[in-house]
């Protein structure tokens, strides 16, 4: 019999360590989180120190107890959720459950699921740190605080079902603010020249304008570029010099979780939350073969780019065997991380650096495949040298104007022989690439190529791109709002709640959502402030450090927050945006307004004009009205004694087609057809409504 129980909170987990442990232990699963703050309640108690008041999650009482009986009997127990704020939580809630009486209970966590990691970690049991728990409940707190208390303020004034956030919210600002800027950006017109030059022996190459007697040459229209042109028809060319470089692109460092997540965006087009599953699968294993289930990388949740050493030295082993020792430095590289990192994981890499995206092909998806091998790559290309470009700048003269032509070719290929990283200009509609990338004739100074033709060219300032999930990721990193494993659940809440959409990859902010930022920035202005929302990231850190005290921190912020909250619901006011479409009733321009099916346009004098249409909205803000069509009436009057109205067909829930009365709800005629027999029953039916049907509650007695 076992006289260890292990705890985990997956059950793939639990069959990948089950594998590593011998017979004394048995393993066994929480499913995620088992506790919670309830649902349906702030359940926070403001007065007592911020008192939080956990539930069991539904469903998981039979958990609970499935873990109770398993632990019967038990000398220890161990708990080994995942190694990061919400497991500790896991790992508490769970303690919570058990009797320390009964057994000894202990903490174990491992940054990646290999026999030598698992074993290790049980060697070096711990007791649960509550430092992390407490930054992990006074981050759950701190959103529910925002989320529970916001929220039914915006349900008052716009419709029930809307959310706020703490994070989601200004993350939908930064959108919204991004959105503003191309609404106020002016296009300034501009032109380039490109001279289309040829060497001796006809090579052709390309030169662009670049500077007039020494300065910097901005052409503002085409009058001015046509004018440099008559002045540049009869000036022969000069290489006025030629500079070679030799420049060292390093290669990128492993992955941390927000890079992953960006660089998956880019690749494959996946969003945070399917790149994050993917990972979470590859980390607590796959069936691979005769090895059985296999965790393929370390955890997904890191902002570190630290790597153990016995990592780095089996990376080395394989590039050296697999490219060649010139592909290997010297010494390791290493990568130092942000000074905001927690730096309590390695950086994501492969569990294994041998086992190559290749060789465990068939027994992953192509999903999976497509995601391990860009870990891989990242990581095995993260240990090899630099790779050597030689760059060329020609400088040639016609006149007081200077052209400049710029080139490079691989010396050596280094990293980027298994691995390039995109870049965000790569996902842009232009097709605009890296022009120092050409190769160029070998051009000396002194040499006179001939002209073939000049190209000018009209181009247009752009305003700021709008963001993608990878540039908003990034951006939300670089102003250290939220963490990455937060960044999914963003993403997703911003576009389930209809404050955003997606149109080539690019978020835009709805009218409601636009319309709920700039209520909330006007009334809660320092929850909305990205430096504040950095700040308390910063400060959770330190609670988990265990400098800060976190109900200290609670009280600091809600002081104040229930201060701007009173007054919310006493000044806040959404003002419904104005449309171009008039009101077919009152000749009144129409307003968007929203109810929890959307939005649709309504009449502003409301309640005394009550028309609403549902509408459709170009992607250039066009709004076209969608009417529904009025009814037909019949030439049949209404078959009821006294009622002057005259019957119209209209359809059923379920499209079934029936007679009514145009003085309805007056007059309450309902007739299957025309006929004489179908309409008597109608009228017979109205004078003597059908009693509704009541039901009467089983209930069961108790023996």
């Amino acid at each position: 019999m076992a006289e260890a129980l292990v705890i985990v909170e997956s059950p793939a987990k639990a069959k990948t360590i089950g594998k590593y442990l011998g017979s004394q232990f048995e393993v066994t699963s929480s499913v995620g989180h088992i506790k919670d703050l309830p649902d349906t309640k702030l359940g926070i108690d403001v007065e007592k120190n911020f008192e939080a008041e956990y539930v069991v999650i539904k469903g998981k009482k039979k958990v609970i107890q499935d873990i109770k009986k398993s632990a019967n009997g038990k000398k220890c127990v161990f708990l080994a959720p995942d190694p990061d704020r919400e497991g500790e939580a896991i790992a508490w809630h769970i303690a919570s459950e058990l009797d320390p009486k009964k057994y000894s209970i202990f903490r174990v966590t491992f940054n990646e699921i290999t026999r030598e990691a698992i074993q290790d970690a049980f060697k070096n049991p711990r007791q649960i740190d509550m430092n992390k728990v407490n930054a992990q409940q006074a981050r759950r707190i701190l959103d529910r605080l925002v989320g529970y208390k916001i929220s039914p303020l915006l349900w008052r004034k716009l419709f029930k079902g809307l959310s706020a956030g703490r994070v989601q919210s200004v993350a939908l600002k930064m959108i919204c603010d991004r959105e503003d800027e191309i609404t106020r950006f002016i296009k300034e017109e501009y032109w380039s020249i490109t001279a289309h030059l040829k060497t001796a022996d006809a090579q052709k190459f390309q030169s662009k304008l670049l500077k007039h007697h020494n300065k910097n040459i901005k052409i503002t229209n085409e009058q001015y570029a046509k004018k440099i042109l008559d002045e540049l028809k009869n000036e022969p060319f000069h290489v006025q010099s030629v500079t070679k470089t030799t420049k060292k692109r390093h290669p990128f460092a492993p992955f941390i979780t927000s890079t992953l997540q960006q660089e998956a965006a880019r690749h494959f087009g996946f969003n945070a939350n399917k790149t994050m599953s993917i990972a979470q699968a590859l980390y607590e294993g796959i069936s691979i073969g005769a090895e059985g289930l296999t965790g393929l990388i370390t955890y997904m949740r890191t902002d570190s780019t630290r790597i153990a050493d016995s990592a780095l030295n089996d990376a080395r082993s394989y590039i050296s065997l697999e490219f060649g020792k010139h592909y290997l430095p010297a010494k390791p590289n290493r990568y130092a991380s942000k000074k905001a990192a927690q730096d309590a994981h390695e950086a994501v890499r492969p569990t294994q650096p041998s086992r190559s995206p290749e060789k465990i092909r068939q027994y992953l998806t192509e999903e999976q495949f497509k995601l391990y091998s860009l870990i891989w790559k990242r990581f095995i290309a993260s240990q090899m040298e630099p790779a050597l470009m030689d760059q060329t700048s020609v400088d040639i003269t016609a006149g007081a104007y200077l052209f400049r032509t710029t080139g490079s070719i691989v010396k050596f290929d280094g990293f980027t022989r298994l691995y390039t990283e995109k870049n965000d200009s790569e996902q842009n509609d232009d097709g605009s690439g890296d022009e120092s990338a050409k190769q160029i004739p070998d051009l000396k100074q002194g040499d006179k190529p001939a002209l073939i033709k000049f190209e000018p060219k009209q181009h247009f300032t752009q305003p700021p791109p709008r963001y993608s999930e990878a540039t908003l990721i990034k951006a939300l990193e670089e102003n250290g709002i939220g963490r990455p494993s937060t960044y999914a659940a963003i993403m997703s809440r911003i576009l389930d709640k209809n404050y955003t959409t997606k149109i080539k990859n690019k978020f835009h902010p709805t009218d409601l959502g636009q319309l709920i930022t700039k209520g909330l920035t006007n009334s809660f202005a320092k929850i909305m402030n990205e430096k504040f929302t950095a700040e308390m990231e910063n400060e959770l850190d330190e609670i988990e450090n265990g400098t800060k005290d976190w109900q200290q921190l609670l009280a600091n912020f809600y002081q104040e927050f229930d201060v701007d909250l009173g007054n919310a619901y006493k000044t806040l006011r959404f003002e419904a945006p104005n449309t171009t479409v008039i009101c077919e009733n009152c000749n009144t321009p129409m307003v968007i307004r929203w109810s929890k099916n959307g939005p649709f346009l309504a009449c502003p004098n409301y309640p005394e004009c009550t028309t609403t249409y549902s509408f459709s909205k170009a992607e250039d803000g066009t709004i076209t009205p969608i009417k529904k069509e009025k009814p037909a009436s019949t030439d049949t009057p209404c078959p009821m004694e006294g009622c002057d109205g005259f019957l119209i067909e209209r359809k059923g829930r379920r499209g079934q087609p029936f007679y009514g009365c145009t003085k309805f709800p007056k007059c309450r005629l309902i007739a299957r057809s025309l006929e004489p027999k179908d309409l008597d029953e109608g009228v017979q039916n109205a004078q003597n409504p059908p009693a509704k049907k009541t039901y009467k509650r089983k209930t069961t007695r108790k023996k």
